[in-house]
């Protein structure tokens, strides 16, 4: 005869209740992130609102430089991964230049595996980013939060010479976005797709 199974303990009903009630609030979560997709002008501003929050805490603070530097850091590496394409055609140049098909002109059927248009004549391809807007957004916005609770604890405020670290910034970012223009003039693209070319028919009156 089976031995009766034993009762569910108090401990694991208020751990069922509690799983179920977070797996409850992930999916409104997650709901509500997904309704705000197309609302961008609208996520932006709120981000730019929590942006100038944490520099005015900052400000007035007069400390956390760390927590600003790190944050700026951190959100520099998310502009760069927004600017650059999914798939970085000078990988894929010299991945050709090993296999003998990039570059060879004798060759009338050799294309390029290069997802960006080089001439007019091509066909309109959108941009494809590393990092989606959303994603972008979505980082961002939770990095400035991060940052925000962190201001509220002294164990961030961490003592240091703030011009030097502004200074630093400012450097690493004028040489970034230069490799990073640089890099968009020699493969010839835009980060920003407005839309398809529209060309107007020469035989309309």
């Amino acid at each position: 005869m089976d031995a009766p199974e034993p009762e569910q303990t108090p401990f694991a009903a208020v751990s069922a209740q509690t799983t179920r009630l977070g797996q409850h609030g992930v999916q409104i979560y997650q709901t509500y992130l997904d309704k705000s997709v197309p609302y961008i002008p609208h996520r932006w501003g709120g981000t730019g609102f929590l942006l100038l929050v944490f520099a005015m805490r900052i400000f007035f603070a007069h400390g956390w430089y760390i927590v600003a530097y790190s944050l700026g850091i951190y959100l520099l590496n998310l502009f760069l991964a927004f600017l650059s394409p999914k798939f970085d055609p000078s990988l894929e140049q010299d991945e050709g230049m090993e296999d003998g098909s990039a570059g060879d002109s004798s060759d009338p059927n050799a294309t390029t595996a290069s997802p960006l248009p080089t001439k007019e004549s091509q066909e309109f391809r959108p941009f494809v980013r590393r990092l989606p807007e959303f994603k972008f957004w979505y980082s961002a916005t939770r990095a400035i939060v991060i940052g925000l609770l962190a201001t509220g604890s002294r164990v961030f405020d961490i003592p240091v010479f703030w011009p030097v670290l502004v200074v630093y910034w400012l450097i690493l970012f004028t040489l970034t976005m230069r490799r990073q223009i640089q890099h968009m003039i020699k493969y010839r693209y835009v980060p920003f797709t407005i839309g398809k070319q529209r060309y107007k028919s020469g035989g309309a009156s």
